[in-house]
């Protein structure tokens, strides 16, 4: 298993997300029952520590990702992957909205065989059942490193809720998740 920056913690796991803008992911993730802590980052590229400007150049590789650490006790990796399934769209590539390039990517990184397992086994139930008209675009991955973004891009829907972007794309994501998953709230 890759090591997380958050260190060894038997009681906690860490998944990793890529699904568009990763203020929206964050936004939503912090407010999961069992979720303990949201970082957005980087991940999937060729640059070691990459700044926010290079990834959005589209020249790095990398995607804009939230890692998420979780208690299993409480939530299930696959919970997880279920609700990324939900919460943005994994039907067009390299884009989310009017985000678009490869830094926007639907993306799961997977941390062991386990989860990419379960990722797999859920990228299935979500074809089956259809909740998508159109075919998934999502990738998997192994974690090969995280790099954590810059301090002010962590915890950014609630340091800045009044801000253009949080107010008319984050809000209206989180009041959504909040409708549909009471089960999953804090």
């Amino acid at each position: 298993m890759v090591a997380s920056a958050f260190g060894a913690q038997p009681e906690t796991e860490t998944a990793v997300f890529g699904g568009g803008c990763f203020w929206c992911l964050e936004a939503i993730f912090q407010q999961v029952h069992g979720v303990q802590k949201v970082r957005s980052g980087y991940a999937g590229g060729n640059v070691p520590s990459p700044t926010y400007e290079e990834v959005c150049s589209g020249t790095t590789g990398h995607a804009e990702v939230v890692e998420v650490r979780f208690d299993p006790a409480l939530v299930k990796y696959d919970d997880l992957v279920r609700l990324f399934f939900h919460i943005h769209n994994p039907t067009t590539l390299n884009q989310q909205g009017a985000d678009k390039g490869t830094q926007y990517r639907s993306v799961i990184f997977y941390l062991d065989k386990a989860q990419k397992a379960t990722a797999l086994r859920v990228m299935g139930d979500v074809i089956t059942y259809k909740l998508w008209n159109d075919p998934l675009v999502t990738t998997l991955m192994p974690l090969e490193h995280f790099w954590e973004a810059e301090a002010y891009h962590q915890n950014y829907f609630v340091q800045h809720p009044g801000q253009g972007y949080c107010q008319l794309v984050i809000a209206p994501k989180v009041a959504k998740f909040r409708s549909a998953y009471p089960h999953l709230l804090k």
